[in-house]
């Protein structure tokens, strides 16, 4: 299995969320990760998709993909093409005793402290999968109480735009 990162413009129109996502679900393929968001032109959203499967499978969703009335462009992110990112949320229980160990281990990974509580602290971190999977796996002997995270998002390097998409 081969995980693939695409970066997906679409018109930002209502319901275009649901026919890229019901075109995943009708054919039984599983997203991994999803996010959606306003590009600088409000007429196109971005989509980030990541998804898991064989050369044979990943080519047909790029291909049912494609015949999305609202999908303007598609290009897979290549891990040394792009910059890809993800935000976590981690609430920790803590004893006073556990605090500063815990936020010593947020540094290391320069993560933020967003919220302490008596009993608690909530932490953020943004980076690559593997660096927010090590911090968690840092974080293992702890209380874990909830984790969220956004999923992957990313752009392609270098000056290219919208624009550029458009023209393609």
């Amino acid at each position: 299995m081969k995980k693939m990162v695409l970066s997906i413009l679409v018109d930002n129109t209502a319901g275009v969320l649901s026919r890229v996502s019901g075109l995943f679900s009708r054919r039984g393929y599983n997203i991994d990760s999803l996010t959606v968001g306003e590009t600088q032109d409000h007429a196109y959203s971005r989509m980030t998709v990541v998804v898991n499967g064989d050369d044979q499978i990943l080519e047909q969703i790029r291909k049912q993909l494609l015949k999305l009335e609202d999908v303007r462009e598609i290009r897979e992110l290549l891990p040394d093409e792009s910059v890809c990112r993800e935000l976590i949320l981690v609430k920790v229980l803590s004893t006073v005793k556990e605090r500063q160990a815990i936020i010593a281990v947020a540094d290391i990974f320069r993560a933020k402290i967003v919220d302490v509580a008596m009993e608690s602290l909530m932490i953020e971190l943004t980076g690559n999968q593997a660096k927010i999977d090590a911090f968690i796996k840092l974080l293992e002997g702890y209380t874990i109480k909830e984790i969220v995270r956004t999923g992957i998002t990313g752009l392609s390097r270098g000056s290219g735009d919208i624009a550029d998409y458009l023209d393609d």
